[in-house]
């Protein structure tokens, strides 16, 4: 297994911003999105990287991104490390096959979450209240139920703390009407289409979230798309409503750091040899599941 890449940089400068998985280089009239091998849960950054990580989340993501090319235009410029420039071939190591060079975008400061399914936060919400993110479900859904239709349950983007859940009408307030009511049926549309294409590779597709920006009076596809670190994706043979699910996404580290007693409010415990392995069996797989790919 390779060392985890946990943190990019050049001999002359560092990233132009860190988020929580990606590095980002501004190149002036494009941005070079790097995705490394660190894992976030909880919104909490763990101390231990997933080796290959980055790699597996940047090829999924364009898989996805050519699957949906008919539907919504995508920041896509080139993922081929010829394209960069020179002093990010110098290091393929490091930037060949998790980067890639993308259109500048105004994003919005929402975040576009899709749910096929009740679990995570959509559940505890619907246990409380009886809705998601305000939005009304009916009465006896239990955990993992199939919800009547894909629910567009918006939330906030948190640099650092918590994302929140907000309604539909508050991303309308935050973004306005209009690019609110074009970003969320393009969301829908790609969830859509999505889930059709994991269906038919034995995946369930329960939810995943979607960031959008404008260039030029156009609505453009950013980020990342249907991954493992934005989605969770269960195995359809064993699926059953009333339970929590097997995934192949990082729910296996949420899972394991509920268990140890974490607070979720300080810094996380590293992840064990043995959950870094098995999370990052479980990224493989899912792209091995929805690509038909093997090698990176």
């Amino acid at each position: 297994m390779s060392q985890a890449v946990c943190e990019t940089s050049l001999p002359n400068r560092a990233p132009t911003a860190r988020g929580k998985v990606r590095d980002l280089y501004d190149l002036g009239d494009s941005l070079l999105l790097v995705a490394t091998d660190r894992i976030s849960a909880f919104d909490w950054v763990n101390p231990v990287g997933i080796p290959d990580k980055g790699r597996i989340l940047t090829q999924i993501s364009l898989f996805w991104f050519e699957q949906m090319a008919d539907i919504i235009p995508n920041h896509l410029i080139s993922a081929d490390l010829a394209d960069f420039p020179a002093e990010f071939q110098a290091l393929s190591d490091v930037f060949g096959g998790r980067s890639m060079l993308v259109k500048k975008c105004e994003m919005f400061p929402v975040e576009f979450v899709i749910r096929g399914y009740l679990a995570g936060s959509g559940l505890k919400e619907y246990a409380a209240k009886g809705t998601v993110c305000d939005i009304p479900l009916p009465k006896g859904l239990v955990e993992s139920s199939q919800l009547p239709e894909p629910l567009y349950t918006p939330a906030t983007k948190a640099t650092d703390g918590h994302d929140i859940n907000i309604s539909p009408e508050k991303a309308a307030a935050i973004i306005g009407e209009d690019w609110n009511t074009r970003a969320s049926e393009a969301a829908l549309a790609v969830y859509n289409r999505g889930r059709e294409i994991a269906a038919e590779r034995g995946i369930i597709l329960c939810d995943t979230k979607f960031e959008f920006g404008v260039l030029k009076g156009e609505l453009i596809l950013a980020d990342e798309i249907l991954t493992p670190d934005s989605s969770r994706f269960w195995p359809a043979a064993s699926y059953r409503a009333g339970e929590s699910q097997p995934s192949f996404d990082k729910q296996f580290v949420r899972d394991y750091l509920s268990g140890t007693g974490w607070d979720k409010n300080s810094e996380q415990p590293p992840l064990p040899d043995d959950v870094v392995e098995q999370t990052r069996a479980k990224y493989l797989e899912a792209y091995t599941l929805l690509t038909g790919k093997k090698d990176l």
